[in-house]
């Protein structure tokens, strides 16, 4: 939405570390015999293409939206995000399509490794309570307390191994969205870049 509104393309870090998984899951279904090499190379099969307001994933020459965000990628994307050389493939693709166009770019270490001097850095934070309610609404399911319970958990269990790439970079502007709609962060932030870039 930001995008939209700046007329920039957006590139979601995360799209490609869930690509790179089903691109592995593909070929083989046990994650436990999963090496960095063979994640590596069946990344090495997914394209970033650029559409009208976005660059998007492709594997196999189709676009795979709905079969990353499915719960087998879910599962173990987190154990691709770990791997070294796989964050190394993805910054890459990131800077590269930095490179032809103006992005706003999210991810877990966008402002402190990918693009450390980038024109603006924001950093979002929420309760992970109301990340597991969002998270929720955001699959369209009916949701119980004792879901969002263990939504929430997981939520927390990915935080803490992810926690080494989750670092505010010095000069990035903290927001805490937990009470803010949707509107009103992209408000904030397009104000900031506004403000910014006069």
């Amino acid at each position: 939405m930001v995008a939209e509104k700046l007329d920039y393309l957006h590139v979601d870090s995360g799209s490609l570390y869930r690509a790179a998984t089903a691109a592995m899951l593909r070929l083989d279904r046990n994650a436990s015999t999963w090496t960095e090499n063979g994640v590596l190379n069946a990344a090495k099969a997914v394209e970033l293409r650029a559409a009208r307001t976005s660059f998007y994933p492709v594997l196999g020459d189709r676009a795979i939206e709905d079969e990353i965000r499915g719960s087998d990628v879910t599962r173990n994307v987190s154990r691709v995000a770990q791997m070294p050389r796989v964050r190394e493939w993805v910054n890459a693709r990131v800077r590269e399509a930095a490179a032809t166009k103006n992005v706003v770019v999210d991810g877990r270490d966008m402002g402190t490794v990918v693009f450390p001097d980038a024109d603006l850095k924001i950093f979002l934070v929420a309760d992970s309570r109301e990340r597991a309610a969002r998270r929720l609404r955001q699959r369209g399911t009916p949701t119980s307390e004792q879901m969002l319970d263990d939504e929430t958990i997981r939520i927390n269990e990915r935080d803490a191994r992810d926690a080494r790439q989750t670092v505010p970079a010095a000069d990035a502007v903290i927001i805490d969205t937990t009470t803010l709609s949707q509107p009103e962060q992209v408000e904030q932030i397009v104000t900031l870049w506004r403000q910014r870039t006069g």
